[in-house]
């Protein structure tokens, strides 16, 4: 286990994409039995449905965060690990501000805590002391309809190793999200295809993850964060696995999109990343500290 990437007994691969919610490997599997590479079927529309109609309960109080001018706030947040030889203290009373439109790099060495700090930011991970708000909104005890809620439609996610279904083209991967939204086919369809062209990638729709190159599957991925049109977009070292030129065309494009308002926090290792944000979190043995 590496506790710095995802909590005990959850990890990166069990997401299909995050942005629709969690996967565990066995609810993977039924989703790749039931679903075509012409669309979702019914037996899983049905479960979204209902899924749907739990998520509708979150809706006023989720949308309420929207109007504050601080999108994140933090307040001495702690989160411990037991492993078999004790307890391990990977954050420690972290305290964190990001206003609405900021875009704002975390860094550190492996193991200071970065990623488990995306992972509470994200709701994909819970934390054990202090309190987290988005809006005015406490992160806390949320239901899963709730936690789901808000990873879905106002949190956006990308991840170093994309995480792109292999049997959907890139259209259909961009448009996942929409589904679990109840959006119907051809408008989910419409809107995927706008966001693809937002990326550079409108010629690629028709082509499988396997036929794109790095760069290209990044770019879907970022479209697929961005088609809910989330109020916060969580990267998680987007450039890892990218070449250096590739990489600045990558940023350039997270540029653009904070430039039309949305809040993006980026976790890399990458000083030259990190000085194209806005400002810079440090993080070392678990604690924060600006640039």
């Amino acid at each position: 286990m590496v506790y710095g990437r995802f909590a005990a007994n959850v990890r990166e691969s069990d997401y299909v994409a995050s942005s629709t919610g969690y996967f565990t490997p066995e609810r993977r599997k039924a989703v790749a039995r039931k679903q075509g590479r012409h669309g979702l079927q019914p037996p899983l529309a049905a479960a979204s449905a209902r899924f749907a109609a739990k998520e509708r309960s979150a809706e006023t109080k989720c949308r309420a965060c929207l109007s504050f001018v601080c999108v994140i706030r933090l307040d001495d947040v702690n989160k411990r690990y037991r492993s078999g030889a004790g307890e391990l203290h990977i954050l420690r009373d972290v305290c964190l501000r990001v206003e609405k439109g900021e875009f704002v790099s975390i860094m550190g060495a492996s193991g200071s805590g970065k990623s488990t700090l995306l992972n509470i930011l994200g709701i994909l991970d819970a934390y054990d002391s202090g309190a987290y708000h988005f809006g005015e909104t406490l992160m806390r005890d949320l239901s899963e309809a709730e936690a789901a809620h808000y990873r879905n439609r106002l949190i956006g996610f990308v991840f170093q190793s994309f995480h792109l279904l292999g049997f959907k083209t890139a259209l259909e991967n961009v448009a996942l999200p929409l589904y679990y939204q109840g959006v119907p086919r051809r408008q989910r369809n419409k809107i995927a295809a706008e966001y693809l062209e937002r990326v550079g990638l409108s010629d690629r729709a028709d082509h499988l993850p396997s036929q794109l190159s790095g760069g290209e599957r990044q770019r879907v991925a970022v479209a697929r964060s961005l088609v809910t049109k989330p109020q916060l977009l969580l990267a998680d070292e987007p450039t890892g696995a990218l070449d250096s030129h590739t990489s600045d065309e990558l940023m350039a494009l997270f540029r653009g999109i904070n430039q039309q308002g949305l809040t993006i926090i980026l976790v890399t290792h990458e000083r030259d990343v990190a000085e194209l944000t806005d400002r810079t979190i440090h993080m070392k043995d678990g604690r924060t500290a600006a640039a």
